[in-house]
């Protein structure tokens, strides 16, 4: 039993290697050019020891898309949720997300950037858990304007919907700029522009 244990274990971390490799691969390539051939090769591994753990492309798909949300909620959202509520917390998502670019965390910048743009037009399963993730990110945004509003840290007639595509807009912006030309300061621009939006201004 303690060797099944272990084997079950080793082949957890496995997974767990191929998959965090898989994500950074499809920043760059895209979820469509993910291969067993490529993971292979990155973790100098066999292709036989890579396939092992999925059941077809799509599989693989799928499960890259879930350790790219995993990874997502352990460096933007949770942070924010730590923060006191409301406006606050507006701020920590936003510094959170530009912080997750800055650290280079995934060669391509935002992993869901990148496939919302590549996958949208593609009807399946990957397609849908990606728009998944999609509408809560963006209902998580919205709930933080709206308990900003109700606290009176913003305008009581701020539309909520429209400062939660403005704040998208600004953190996508600064996604490919920084993608581009991997410049940090675009991503300290984009903090002041969305203290500047939410009313928090500079100290002088």
């Amino acid at each position: 039993m303690p060797t099944q244990r272990r084997q079950r274990a080793d082949g957890g971390r496995t997974r767990q290697a191929i998959l965090r490799e898989a994500v950074s691969l499809a920043t760059l390539d895209g979820l469509e050019g993910l291969s067993i051939g490529n993971l292979a090769n990155a973790l100098d591994m066999s292709k036989s020891g890579v396939y092992a753990h999925f059941d077809s492309k799509e599989d693989l798909q799928l499960a890259t898309v879930d350790e790219a949300e995993r990874v997502f909620r352990e460096e933007v959202i949770e942070p924010a949720l730590a923060a006191p509520p409301g406006r606050p917390q507006l701020i920590a998502l936003c510094d959170s997300y530009l912080d997750h670019l800055g650290r280079r965390t995934f060669p391509g910048g935002c992993f869901f950037a990148g496939a919302v743009l590549e996958m949208g037009a593609r009807p399946g399963a990957v397609k849908e858990k990606i728009n998944a993730f999609q509408v809560g990110f963006t209902a998580q945004i919205r709930q933080f304007a709206v308990t900003a509003i109700d606290q009176g840290e913003l305008p009581g007639d701020e539309d909520p919907d429209a400062l939660t595509f403005e704040l998208s807009g600004i953190t996508l912006a600064a996604n490919n700029s920084f993608v581009l030309h991997q410049d940090p300061a675009v991503l300290d621009l984009a903090k002041s522009i969305v203290r500047r939006r939410l009313g928090v201004l500079p100290r002088r």
